[in-house]
Order: structure tokens, then sequence, then C-alpha cells
């Protein structure tokens, strides 16, 4: 496969709401470049990105795909991503890799959630943009779309090219005829209008433009079009159809010839160092300079092992490159260079600045590592790129006994190619748990564990980690006294406890005077007192927020020992708490709940009905709104599901833990009841 030097290169990736035709345009784009002889389709199961069994048999993208189109002599990388809210995570892991995001929107839908988020992680990134309308052959108001992306976006999403009333689409920047019929609109006006928003940026040309009246060619145009682009002062709009192909081959010169090359574009956002004293760093797209590349994407396969999807930014890359990986002292040797069209590789003996490659069997490799062939280059790292939080979540274990280990082998390399998956063993429940974006998320996880990596798992929901604690000061004693015919055990302890503030945690103080219980038993003292703190003293969950006294207690100068002291310790501290007022506590999450403005009293009521408390409210400029509320967490384990049915699919939330607050008397005699409390000697 040939070269491209990289002001021949263009990286873009497709971000947009499930069902808006990435994947099938990816297909039209291929057959028109003359990589396929005819597109494949969904139905079919024959795209080049979806190319997994389990994409097949869902129907929509679960990972992020490559592709690369030869268009006249240039070469245009496209990263198809997943669409679905749920795997927005694995969607923008793909942003470091390209100049430009190109939003797919829905011509019969129009602007959805994820063209929200994405336009959002687009901005904050410093990515050019391009918009791209499809599904034009379905759309019954193409116009009324153009003015949502508008009204949502920016003004700043101008046409490029404008739609006919049978199904065609007209170009408006490159060979705009006035004469052509459009559905809405002029061609004359658009092209005005594109011009006008270009020659904002230069002041040179502005001057030519209105004071000499100079007509102003595409030529002129590109290095202010070019700065535009990076400012986000133009976002232009493309109209397609990825079905009929209509206004395809019109984006593909829009891409060639607008979308800016790895030079062009706003420059990666290197860092050098960590926190405070991390500097920026300046990464050029230079074929001779220090190698410099980014691992965006890591897949594992129980056949290929690791293979690592990477951007160069800088230098070459060649077969037999010895390469650092992050801060790592030992090199990778590069032996099998690959770039991907889909779930096809194609050897390649070098790349350079702005190309996409991949390696296989690279065991060391991890997401984000920053790869370079100098130790000048190390503590290079791109600026961290902000996961969605965690919003669904489940405990896993294997079906099969003995799998333990197996299990945790392939959960950890289900995070390891998924950043946006977090897994966590709790160890006081004994439980893994699984925590996604959403339970679609959780699904793509799962399946894939037990279809690729053969690992069946039950699942359950998680427990819920309550806390008890006392309301009023009481006083506990124990005397431990055992005698089995030779050296016995004997301790006594008195103790009072009392509440604290809530987050003070555990306090124990040594008030005992006079030596009545040795300084050496105190720590068994505080060990059994501790375990009884850990165990709970009414239903099993760990206790907060409470100081321990000792204050008197009794020793035998040959049968006292260390665990007769613990045992006096923990027994003691039990007898205080059940007189002291004994509650459970369940942890209170804060939720942002992002909804259309016509929904909010089917939130309100609904939180409502899960002992929710609305906090505040925020108008956001869209007309949506912002509602603050808290909630036990007990109540929102399947919020998502339910945010979905009430808003029509368009509602979107935040959640992260608030505080601790009593259960009702109705759950806590209910949880009591559940608990057996374990066997005492």
């Amino acid at each position: 496969m040939a070269g491209y030097q990289s002001d021949r290169i263009r990286n873009i990736a497709l971000l947009g709401h499930a069902g808006s035709g990435k994947t099938t345009l990816c297909e039209m784009l291929l057959h028109k470049v003359g990589v396929s002889g005819a597109p494949g389709s969904i139905e079919g199961r024959n795209t080049v990105s979806d190319y997994s069994d389990l994409e097949k048999d869902t129907g929509h993208s679960l990972e992020t795909s490559l592709l690369h189109l030869p268009y006249k002599s240039s070469c245009i990388n496209l990263l198809d991503t997943p669409g679905t809210a749920d795997l927005f995570g694995r969607a923008i892991s793909a942003l470091p890799a390209v100049e430009t995001v190109a939003i797919v929107v829905n011509a019969k839908h129009g602007v959805e959630i994820v063209t929200r988020a994405a336009w959002e992680k687009l901005k904050e990134r410093h990515k050019c943009a391009l918009v791209i309308v499809n599904q034009i052959d379905e759309a019954s108001d193409c116009e009324g779309i153009l003015e949502e992306i508008q009204d949502v976006l920016g003004q700043e999403c101008l046409p490029v090219n404008l739609p006919t009333s049978d199904g065609q689409v007209v170009d408006c920047y490159f060979t705009a005829d006035d004469s052509a019929q459009t559905a809405f609109g002029s061609v004359d006006e658009a092209h005005s209008n594109l011009v006008d928003q270009v020659v904002e940026v230069d002041d040179d040309l502005m001057e030519l433009y209105l004071e000499q009246g100079e007509s102003i060619t595409v030529e002129q145009l590109h290095e202010p079009l070019e700065k535009a682009l990076r400012e986000n002062h133009l976002i232009p709009v493309c109209f397609t159809s990825a079905i009929t192909g209509a206004g395809v081959d019109n984006l593909l010169k829009v891409m060639n010839e607008l979308m800016p090359t790895p030079a062009e574009g706003n420059p990666p956002l290197f860092l050098k160092g960590e926190g405070e004293e991390a500097e920026e760093v300046s990464v050029v797209p230079d074929a001779d300079a220090h190698v410099i590349a980014h691992v965006f994407k890591l897949s594992l396969d129980p056949f290929m092992g690791k293979m690592g999807m990477f951007r160069i930014h800088q230098g070459t890359v060649r077969n037999g490159s010895q390469l650092y990986i992050g801060d790592g002292r030992k090199p990778l040797r590069i032996t099998h260079l690959n770039k991907l069209q889909g779930k096809e590789h194609i050897a390649v003996d070098e790349a350079g600045p702005g190309d996409i490659c991949a390696i296989a069997k690279a065991d060391n490799l991890y997401f984000d590592a920053v790869l370079h062939d100098s130790h000048e280059e190390d503590n290079f790292h791109l600026k961290t790129l902000q996961f969605p939080d965690p919003m669904a979540s489940t405990a896993v274990s294997p079906l099969h006994q003995g799998d333990e280990q197996k299990m945790s082998d392939v959960l950890q390399k289900m995070a390891a190619e998924d950043p946006s998956l977090k897994i966590e063993f709790r160890e006081r429940q004994n439980e893994t748990v699984l925590m996604g974006i959403g339970d679609i998320h959780l699904k793509a996880v799962l399946d894939k564990m037990e279809h690729v990596f053969n690992m069946h798992v039950a699942t359950a929901e998680p427990s819920i980690p309550y806390r008890e604690t006392i309301t009023k000061p009481s006083e506990g004693h124990h005397r431990h006294k055992k005698q089995n015919g030779g050296a016995g055990q004997f301790g006594e302890v008195f103790l009072k406890i009392e509440p604290l503030e809530r987050g003070a945690g555990f306090e124990f103080v040594d008030a005992v005077v006079g030596g009545v219980i040795p300084g050496p038993f105190i720590p068994a003292v505080e060990k059994g007192v501790r375990e009884a703190y850990d165990q709970g003293g009414i239903a099993g969950f760990q206790m907060q927020d409470v100081r321990v006294t000792v204050y008197d207690g009794k020793h035998h100068p040959v049968d006292s020992k260390e665990i007769a002291f613990v045992t006096a310790g923990r027994k003691a501290f039990i007898e205080a708490v059940q007189q002291a007022g004994p509650k459970i506590l369940e942890p209170h999450v804060a939720i942002v709940i992002h909804v259309p403005a016509q929904c909010m009293g089917d939130i309100t009521g609904d939180l409502a009905s899960i002992r929710g408390l609305v906090t505040g409210t925020d108008a956001c400029p869209d007309g949506s709104l912002d509602i603050q509320a808290t909630a036990p967490l007990s109540s929102v384990g399947d919020y998502s599901n339910k945010l979905k049915a009430m808003t029509g699919g368009e509602g979107t939330y935040s959640m992260k833990f608030s505080h601790y607050e009593a259960v009702i008397p109705a759950v806590q005699k209910e949880l009591i009841n559940q608990w057996k409390h374990p066997n005492e000697e």
C-alpha cells in the first residue's frame, strides 16, 4: 500500500446518534472511491466496519472501526464510531486521533442526544467540525432540520450544498450555479453566506472583499477557511443520502479539499509532566523528527492477543523501529506494521505523520500510551480525555466453580480496551461489580465475555453499601471469663460511646487510669471494638461516626490474655450500641437530569415517588432543563431505562455520591430481620 505525505491525509471521526446512518454512509463512501464493488448493508450483515458477529447480531456498531479511503491523490482516514448513548465513551476515544469530527444527523429526527454530546466534546478538544445531514431521501423538512442545527449548534453551521426537490444535491461552494433549483434557499445566497463567514477571520481578505468588490476565489479562501474551521467560526453542513448516494461525491470533495490536514488542524494537546507542573509541548507533523504516536484504542482477542491502534503525530514509524511505551525503559520492536480496513489488516513498511496504524501482539501497550523513540519525550502525554461517569452497574460471579481467576483475567481485559468501563471489587460484600455508562454498555461487555472469551457469568443487583450509626450516648460493659482447667481467660471492659458528626469516622479514646487494664492490652480492646464496628451492631453493616471511650476494667495477673480483652471489647461495644438509638443509613446520590422542558412534571413526580428531593432547576439555552435532585441509591438502579421511557430517549443524567441518611423505619426493620448475627463464643 502506497504511503501518503501528511498534507495528503485527512483524519475524520464520524460521531452521531444511533440510526443516523454512519455505517451505511461509510459503505457508500467506500463504494464511491472504488474500494468496494457494491455498498454493504446492516441488513445484509456485510458492512466493512461492523464486522464482528456481535455487531451483526445487534444491528449497530459496538466498537470504533478504522477505514481508509484513497481519493484522488489523498487518503481520508475515517473512524466509524458507535452511536448508542451508552457507548459514547467508546466513541469519543477516537477524538485524539483526528483533526475533524463529522457529526452525522438523521434528516428525519434532527438533533438528538449524541449529537449534542458530540458537539460539546469536539469543542472541549478543539476539533474542527463538519455536520452531515444524512438520509435526505426519507426526510420531509430538510430546511427545518438545518434551522434546528443552527439553533442548537450555532449559526456558524452553514450549508456547502443544498438538496433539491427530487432528492439530489447541488454544490454551493466549489462551482456555485444559481440557476440550479433547490428545495429551499438559493445557491447564490448559500455561497455568499459561506464567503462572508470565512472572510471575517482575515482582515486583508475582508478589505478586498468589501471595499474593492473583488470576487473571492476558492483558492483565496483556503487559508482563512482553515482558520475559520480551527476556531469553529465555520461549521460546513453537507446534505447526503447514504442509500441513494446523493451528495456523497460532494461530501468527498468537502472532506478532501476543505477539511484540515494534520498541519492545518489545531495541534494535538500534548503535555510534559504531571499536575500543575505539566507544560504544553509542541508536536508537529514532521516526518524526520522524533517519533511521537498515541494509542487511542486497544482490542483484545484470545487468538490475536492485544492489538493497539495508534495515530502518528510526529516522525516516521518503520518495521524494525524501537519505540518506548510511555515512561517505560524497555523498547517495543515494531515487526508487523498494519493499516486497517475494518477487520482487514494491510501490511505496510512505514507510516508517517497523520497516519493511523495498528500493531498486534503488543502485550505492554495500554490505552492512552504515548509511543516515542527517544527518552527526550519521556513524560509526554495527551491532555486527559474526560469520559462519562458510570451510571449502571451489575454484580458478576462465575457460573462455574473454579472460574474465579479466569473471570478476573477476562474482566481486566475488558477494562483495558474500554476506558469507560470500571471494575470494582467490594471486599466487604465479596462482590465484583461492573460499572458502565448504561445497560446497553454493560450488555455489550457481558456478551463479548461470553462469545469471544467463553466466560459465562451470573449477574445480580449490586448490594447497597448501607451503614449503621448511633443517635445518642450510651455505655457498655462485658466481663469475659473462661476456665477450662488450666490457664483460663479473663478480661473486663467498661466503655462509653457517643455519636459524631456525619463523616467524622471512628475515634478510639483510652481513658483508663491506674492500670486497671494494663497498657499492652489496650490495643486488644481497640481491636475487639473495631471488629464489632466493622461488622455492625444491628444489621451487619459497617458503622460510622462513633467515638468509643474505654474508661475502666479489670484484669487477672495470670489469666488475662489478648484474646480475652478482644472479646470483652467487642461485646461491650455491641451492648452499648443496642442502647444508643442505632440507625441504619443508606447512601443518597446527587443527580443532575437534563430533559426537555415539557418532561419536567413527569420527572419531578417520579422523583417524589422514589423518595427523591428536587434541589433546583436551571434553564438551558436550547430550552431544555437541568433538574438537580437527591435520591436514595437503592431507588435509582434502573433510572436509565425509566428516564428513556419518560423522555422518549431525550433525557440524560449524571450521578455521584452525596451523603448518608437514615432509612425509613420499615426498611430498617426489614434489614434487621434479614441479618443473621455471627455466633459469639
